[in-house]
């Protein structure tokens, strides 16, 4: 397999080179056998078969999570990056891989290792574990590219499924259970902007299920971690070399941007019609007007800008923020608008980069409620009112 590189924005992704030959001989008489198959004979061969575990073929694997595909983790994932996979051997159920059995858990890596050495297998890598999870359509989830909590019970629940209860959670290429119950510890190390030992583990299950369950998803763990959740499963046959070493950009949290005339005009045509039909016939000057400008930073890659502003109806304005991300070539792709009703909005940080608080005013006075980054789209919470100790949410 010929060596290939693969360079996206703060991304590398490598092969080292491989080669094969072949060497090929035979009798130069006629077959004794006249039925026999003729060596110029161009039938697929049978798949490889071994007890226990699922052949993956040679094919395309889209690595990571491509932009504008949500949920995603920009400072976690491969942008969709295209590796040539050759074929291997995978465990179709957890570690005792059998149907019915309870995922052996709360090992390291090292008696992970172990344990698929003594079985004349080895620990997979993190792009082979996410390729036997995409199967050749390369699918969002194990199961296709919609979100179906039921398949593998993503979400619901921390308990360990036994082998083969969830019995629709599989990939395409038949290999079970790989969310919704045990996580899986890789060979590969995390390689994601840091440089300690910590590994990448994959699979298993958690409270955000949608997100969890994609078959991109990663976690990083220490190699002599034994966490009651994570177990293995092993691999077998010449490994794939491809690895993921992704550069990791951050930046303030939040950040006071000029004004800048083209991104407030790109910005105001993202304001809905709730609001725009409210100076509908007016004069220009009531239309929204984007007045302020921040740059958020929510989480590593991914940098994000908020415009506020307000329009001015007979009555009342009606003010908010826009939320986008740039795109190439000066554009912005709209994510959300937050209504800070009546007053023109300010935003702050919160204790955490994937929340600000957005700060507006109504009838009731001021108030602030957060914004809330969830793995590149924006929600909103509850309004909070300052009162005699401080912000509470009113019942």
């Amino acid at each position: 397999m010929a060596g290939m590189a693969a360079i996206g924005r703060g991304v590398l992704l490598t092969m080292a080179a491989a080669s094969s030959g072949c060497t090929c001989g035979g009798a130069t008489g006629p077959p004794d056998d006249l039925q026999a198959v003729p060596s110029w004979d161009v039938a697929q061969q049978a798949e490889p078969t071994r007890p226990g575990m699922v052949w993956v073929p040679a094919g395309e694997l889209i690595a990571g999570t491509p932009p504008g595909l949500l949920p995603r983790i920009a400072d976690e994932e491969l942008p969709g990056v295209v590796v040539e996979m050759s074929g291997f051997f995978i465990d179709q159920y957890n570690h005792p891989a059998e149907p019915g059995a309870i995922p052996i858990t709360g090992i390291s890596q090292a008696q992970a290792r172990t344990i698929c050495v003594e079985q004349s297998k080895r620990l997979c890598s993190e792009l082979e574990w996410e390729r036997a999870c995409k199967g050749p359509d390369n699918h969002v989830y194990d199961y296709g590219d919609r979100y179906d909590a039921a398949i593998c019970g993503s979400g619901l629940t921390d308990a360990l499924a036994p082998n083969g209860v969830n019995t629709r959670c599989k990939s395409d290429f038949d290999v079970r259970d790989m969310h919704g119950s045990a996580w899986n510890w890789t060979s590969s190390a995390w390689g994601r902007g840091s440089d300690d030992n910590r590994v990448v583990v994959r699979g298993g299950n958690g409270k955000d299920g949608e997100l969890i369950g994609r078959c991109a998803n990663a976690r990083s763990h220490q190699p002599s971690q034994r966490d009651p959740r994570v177990g293995v499963r092993c691999c077998a046959g010449e490994i794939n070399p491809a690895s993921v070493a992704l550069e990791v950009e951050r930046g303030s949290e939040l950040q006071y941007r000029p004004y800048d005339p083209a991104v407030a005009d790109q910005l105001e045509s993202f304001v809905p019609d709730t609001v725009t039909k409210l100076v509908a016939g007016r004069p220009p000057a009531d239309a929204f007007r984007i007045e302020r400008l921040w740059m958020w930073r929510p989480i590593g890659n991914e940098e994000l800008i908020v415009g506020g502003g307000c329009a001015h109806p007979p009555t009342h304005d009606a003010c908010g923020i826009v939320v986008a991300r740039p795109r190439a070539g000066g554009k912005f792709e709209p994510l959300s608008f937050v209504s800070s009703d009546w007053w023109i909005p300010t935003v702050g940080e919160h204790g955490s980069a994937r929340t600000l608080y957005l700060y507006g005013g109504d009838i009731g006075g001021a108030y602030r409620k957060p914004v809330i980054y969830r793995w590149g789209r924006i929600g909103e919470s509850n309004k909070e009112r300052k009162k005699r100790g401080g912000w509470v949410t009113p019942p």
